[in-house]
């Protein structure tokens, strides 16, 4: 008798996006503008219960966001949400699930249970690193 595996073999593959959806559990744990966002109606990127950003890894900048729009965001998500990196086409390319990664952070203390970041009324994630350490494979 002969068994059958599929074997995946690590592939370096380019990627310019980062698509977030986050299942925020409080949304007035952000400001839009100066102004708590109580029921969540404020904040660009939402789409339903979740917050679903597209970044430009190089850049931080989020795309779509509203010229003028300021946010400071410090979103308790834990173990709710996708994180997944696309092409330049926009296709998805891998993803994680679960615990927030330290890239939603940039100004860190996240702990994997908080995006933390703030968002520029020109669309830019103050103090943007592009860590894509979760998404390496290791032998």
């Amino acid at each position: 008798m002969m068994f059958e595996v599929e074997i995946t073999k690590p592939a370096k593959v380019a990627v310019k996006y980062l698509k977030a959806e986050c299942g925020v559990r409080y949304w007035e744990d952000a400001t839009v503008n100066g102004v708590e966002d109580t029921e969540g109606d404020l904040i660009p990127c939402r789409v339903g219960d979740t917050w679903c950003p597209v970044i430009d890894l190089e850049t931080g900048a989020v795309q779509d966001w509203p010229a003028g729009t300021a946010a400071s965001i410090h979103y308790k998500v834990c173990d709710d949400g996708r994180y997944t990196l696309l092409g330049a086409d926009l296709r998805p390319v891998a993803s994680i699930v679960g615990y927030v990664p330290k890239i939603m952070c940039p100004g860190g203390g996240g702990f994997g249970d908080y995006v933390i970041m703030s968002v520029s009324d020109s669309g830019a994630i103050a103090d943007w690193r592009a860590d894509l350490t979760p998404w390496q494979t290791r032998p």
